[in-house]
């Protein structure tokens, strides 16, 4: 039986992103299979972010064998069960400054455990799974052994993401975006109609009604390429040209979507407001983690490293005394993932209009909401009849006198499903730890 959720992970490691790719690879296989990882730039350059989603598959292989001589429960049925695809992404954004995230995650993205545990950490030997032969001279002779985990690609992040939308049946693959969305943006902007092929983009992004973790009124995912998340989002619209970003100084990196499109993007967002209530705190991480370390667990020795980095860093920052947390932004999307069916899971009432701003001196990557109380006058009257097609038509439901930019048309202006709740607040750290270690 095919499983209830076929998933692409695109990812910037990063220690929460770490956690997300450890409990989708933990889940049950009848409820999830990660059919490919898909590496982009993040929370440090691309290369630091391929090496640690192969090392997470390095400690695995150790952490499995570790159980079984152990008589443990070897856990990890995903990732026993199938073999997701590895690629390798953009390295920079759109047209935005490269801007990472080490200042949080580390200089490799968590918290210097290649240096602390280098045998935890795979010899420079992946380089060539990701590259021609004819540009590695020191490929091995055989693939190293924790490879039989993935199946590592060639070809570039958003071209295999093409290809599995392609090849696989309309409406079964879930695109979770928990870094930039600079791939998910190449794959929509090179073929639009096949990238609607997708069941859902779940991204991990933006801050709505809540301060930003960059800047005041940003996201870091949605600032670090601002224009790929205002494309992506713009596929919600019943009319994409509407919101999609201004060209700027005349060029533009990508072409426009085309004016017909097979059907508009569904897209559910968890941003800041769901995400950062949602904490892993220290005492309860500390608890659950040292029996294991002292027992021998290659993934505890490997995971405490950087989640106590982690707590350190969040510590300095606050500075406050107070019992360190840290927010579970990206592992929330996958456990979203494992458990929709729950009706504790709340969207907004209705889609939102969320607009991402892209040009502005110090709103760049701001999730703009038009917060005034204001009708749309094509909603009003539900027995008017209308033609949407007909230009006339169209004309009259978008010719809102005083409504700059369209915010009251009821054809233009993005569809957002914005989670705002979820099973339990408390609940989730439990939930992590317990699948991830237990």
């Amino acid at each position: 039986m095919a499983p209830k959720n076929r998933i692409i992970i695109d990812t910037d490691p990063g220690v929460d992103d770490v956690l997300a790719i450890l409990l989708a690879l933990s889940a049950p296989p009848k409820d999830l299979e990660v059919v490919m990882i898909s590496v982009t730039y993040g929370n440090v350059p691309l290369q630091s972010c391929l090496r640690n989603v192969v090392a997470l598959f390095h400690v695995l292989e150790k952490e499995l064998k570790w159980r079984e001589s152990a008589g443990k429960n070897i856990g990890f049925r995903s990732l026993r069960a199938f073999k997701p695809i590895v690629a390798v992404g953009a390295e920079h954004p759109l047209e935005d400054e490269l801007l990472m995230a080490d200042h949080f995650h580390g200089a490799d993205g968590l918290h210097g455990v290649h240096e602390t545990h280098p045998h935890l950490s795979p010899t420079d030997a992946w380089h060539s799974l990701f590259t021609d032969s004819a540009s590695e001279p020191t490929e091995p002779a055989e693939p190293p052994s924790y490879s039989s985990f993935f199946s590592p690609s060639k070809t570039a992040a958003h071209k295999e993401m093409l290809r599995i939308l392609r090849e696989e049946p309309e409406d079964t693959i879930t695109i979770v975006a928990i870094g930039p969305l600079t791939n998910v943006a190449l794959a929509a902007a090179e073929d639009p109609e096949t990238f609607l092929r997708v069941k859902e983009v779940v991204v991990m992004g933006g801050a709505v009604e809540v301060e930003g973790n960059i800047t005041p009124c940003a996201e870091f995912n949605c600032y670090a390429d601002a224009v790929a998340a205002a494309r992506v989002y713009a596929l919600t619209s019943p009319t994409p040209a509407s919101t999609m970003p201004p060209v700027l100084h005349g060029k533009s990196t990508l072409p426009p979507y085309p004016a017909k499109l097979p059907r508009q993007l569904k897209l559910t967002l968890f941003p800041l407001d769901i995400t950062s209530p949602h904490e892993l705190r220290r005492n309860f991480f500390v608890e659950k983690i040292e029996p294991l370390k002292r027992s021998g667990s290659p993934l505890a020795q490997w995971a405490d490293t950087f989640m106590i980095g982690t707590f350190n860093k969040i510590d300095s920052i606050l500075g406050d005394g107070s019992e360190a947390g840290l927010s579970l932004h990206d592992p929330l999307c996958i456990w979203y993932m494992l458990s929709r069916e729950d009706p504790a899971w709340k969207p907004v009432p209705k889609p939102e209009d969320i607009r991402v701003e892209t040009s502005g001196q110090w709103t760049r990557g701001m999730h703009v909401v038009d917060k005034r109380v204001r009708a749309k006058p094509g909603e009003i009257d539900t027995k008017l009849e209308t033609h949407p097609e007909d230009a006339l038509d169209a004309l009259t439901l978008d010719d809102v006198p005083g409504d700059t930019l369209s915010w009251l048309s009821v054809r233009k202006g993005n569809r957002i499903r914005r989670i705002i709740a979820s099973p339990g607040e408390d609940l989730f750290a439990g939930v992590l730890v317990n699948m991830i270690f237990e």
